[in-house]
């Protein structure tokens, strides 16, 4: 067995370095500020408003609040004044260049409070609005803090920094890949990589979701920015620090976030000749009443409302806020969403497409069935050859140590260890010859080898000093929440589902009985990726919109063929990543229809604000032309639904929105 790794209270810790903040946390700073300082600027003009209306309104001398509301407008209106005038000189109208001009028109004709308070509820809702996307940011960005930022490295030989241990404190953005660390009770993880030695419980719910620790020991995988429990940990690094599961998610949302769904791209696209007409309609408003006889100041005071009333700053923000809130709250539960297209097509979903293994299986080996023979129980036959199996890499082998670890097993100590690739075994264990594998060794004669029965089972003997000692059945087990999720995506979809494998056709069989598919599903066995890939091509030329959920490797030309691809993958492999459309990373498949769910909601969300927008606009510009709009009220009802079309959208970011 291997030694046990240092504890903590036998190994001195050295100074870290001094580290420097990584490019993504200075990115959440800098979002914070500038949203801090549109905020700022908003309770500027707020302050200098509230202090010149009372004194206004008592009657004192204009010369003490009329510098007061010029404080407000130039605090309130300098900024989106300069964004509008930079998106002039790019040839586009800019509707908050419209806001600040029916603000400058309204203090033109005397209305110098009514401009002022234009400029005040604009310059507050834009601050809301900033502060809401840092919050959106800051809800995934933040999983950056939970990684440290140095970890203990063990040196093989002596540097400046190292203990007499062998141990250095670095940081872990200068961590490379087959570098060991060691992570002692209640750490975090620093860094992506394998376990090497050593057992704890390690809580991974930032990566995972999973609301209990979990038993970590050799060979397990640990995730950067996950908690230690009780035991110490020796950890070979397997992944670059820029390329970490939380690195990926950020990096991933970031990436949504300078996307567009197409919902969004048809607004921006008819947002410029609405603004236009308004532009000309404004002109109209103000131009046919005073041809008529109407006074010049009720003229331009009912032109500046309906420019205000009728610019279309909720339509345009009722897209965004509900997607990027939806990507945010999946990214934060372990699915990374690539774009905005991505999220609104999930939900648009009809059918949906399974790969077996590793998909609706967990894709690796378990003991599913022990057979002693006479004269060895059940723990004893498996400490025996787990024991013998425990320097073995091959994937039987680790299923037995695996399922002694899981029974609580003490292994002991094995000496002459031979592996024989494609036989199996032999050690020796407590002076005991054990052999564990497919055929006869060293004149054993195993009577049941490694084959494979119709249910997918392979069977591995064991010998002890020759004789046969017992067999193990082992299988790739169906995921726990396979049915449920099966049964859950086509409830969503109304369609039935489909399982294509280039497994053989009884495991395929047997698995989509056990997953729910059999009765009803489509089940297709036996398939190369390319046939597949043309399985889907199929499906999409029919009309359908079809999600293929694979595990990112063989499944890759189905899940680019795809209208939405999903690649499971706890590890989150580079192919999956280039690949599929979303990626989850823990291997819960429960993840995929909660996140169908969510991009529908996010949708409804975007429904539902367009018609809020719309209602808004049609009512006052109704009210403004028909009848007279009071300009505060044109303005209040115009900023409170952009405000309330925006926190509409926030709603997802709630935990509430992906339990549901």
């Amino acid at each position: 067995m291997p030694a046990a790794p240092p504890t903590a209270a036998t190994t001195p810790v050295s100074a870290p370095p001094s580290a420097s903040p990584s490019p993504n946390r200075t990115l959440v700073r800098r979002t914070r500020v500038l949203a801090l300082t549109e905020a700022r600027w908003a309770a500027a003009a707020t302050v200098a408003f509230l202090v010149a209306l009372p004194l206004q309104l008592m009657g004192a001398s204009g010369w003490i609040w009329g510098p007061l509301y010029a404080v407000a407008y130039v605090t309130g209106g300098w900024e989106p004044a300069l964004e509008g005038l930079k998106a002039l000189r790019e040839k586009t109208l800019d509707v908050d260049l419209l806001m600040i001009v029916a603000a400058l028109g309204a203090a033109a004709i005397g209305q110098y409070m009514d401009g002022a308070l234009l400029i005040v509820i604009f310059a507050t809702s834009g601050a809301l609005e900033a502060l809401a996307t840092a919050r959106t940011e800051d809800s995934v960005r933040g999983l950056l803090d939970l990684a440290p930022t140095t970890a203990t490295r063990i040196t093989p030989h002596a540097t400046p920094h190292a203990t007499p241990h062998g141990e250095e404190v670095v940081d872990t953005a200068r961590l490379a890949v087959g570098d060991e660390v060691l992570v002692r009770p209640g750490e975090r993880i620093g860094a992506d990589g394998r376990v090497l030695d050593g057992t704890s419980e390690v809580d991974q719910a930032t990566i995972t979701g999973e609301p209990l620790p979990v038993y970590r020991g050799p060979d397990d995988q640990v995730f950067a920015g996950t908690l230690n429990g009780t035991g110490a940990l020796r950890v070979r690094v397997e992944r670059d620090p820029s390329d970490t599961v939380i690195a990926r998610i950020v990096a991933m949302v970031e990436e949504a976030s300078r996307t567009k769904a197409p919902t969004q791209l048809f607004i921006e696209k008819i947002e410029q000749r609405y603004a236009v007409g308004l532009v000309v309609a404004t002109l109209a408003v103000f131009g046919v009443p005073l041809a008529f006889g109407a006074e010049l100041a009720d003229a331009l005071l009912r032109a500046m409302t309906f420019m205000i009333v009728a610019s279309p700053c909720a339509v345009v923000l009722a897209t965004m806020p509900p997607l990027l809130s939806a990507i945010a709250n999946a990214g934060r539960h372990g699915v990374l969403i690539k774009s905005a297209v991505v999220m609104e097509r999930l939900g648009q979903t009809d059918t949906v497409v399974y790969d077996k293994t590793g998909t609706l299986t967990e894709g690796t080996p378990r003991v599913t069935e022990i057979h002693p023979e006479t004269g060895f129980s059940e723990d004893e036959l498996l400490t025996l050859a787990a024991t013998a199996e425990y320097a073995s890499e091959h994937p039987l082998g680790r299923a037995i140590v695996r399922a002694a670890q899981e029974r609580g097993l003490a292994l002991r100590v094995a000496a002459n260890f031979t592996s024989t690739p494609g036989r199996g075994v032999v050690a020796r264990v407590d002076g005991r010859l054990v052999s564990v594998g497919s055929a006869p060794m060293d004149g054993g004669d195993v009577s049941a080898d490694a084959a494979v029965d119709a249910a997918a089972v392979t069977h591995v003997q064991v010998l002890v000093d020759g004789a046969p000692a017992g067999r193990f059945g082992l299988a790739d087990r169906l995921r726990p929440d396979a049915p449920a999720a099966v049964a859950a995506l086509a409830q969503l979809t109304g369609t039935a589902p489909i399982l294509l494998t280039g497994d053989n056709p009884q495991a395929a069989a047997a698995v989509a009985a056990q997953a729910g598919i059999a009765s009803g599903g489509v089940v297709r066995a036996g398939l190369l990726p390319q046939d597949k890939a043309a399985a889907v091509q199929e499906l999409q030329a029919a009309g359908h919109r079809a999600l293929v959920i694979g595990d990112g490797v063989n499944d890759a030309p189905a899940l680019a063929a795809a209208h939405t691809g999903v690649a499971m993958g706890r590890a989150g492999s580079d192919l999956a990543l280039e690949t599929a459309d979303a990626v989850v990373v823990r291997d819960e498949l429960a993840a995929v229809p909660r996140a169908v769910e969510l991009s529908r909601r996010a949708r409804r969300l975007v429904i539902q604000n367009l018609v809020i927008a719309g209602t808004f606009i049609v009512v006052l510009v109704t009210w403004d032309l028909v009848w007279h709009l009071p300009l505060p009220l044109g303005v209040a009802g115009h900023e409170g639904s952009t405000v309330l079309v925006g926190l509409n959208g926030l709603r997802l970011l709630r935990e509430k929105a992906w339990r549901e």
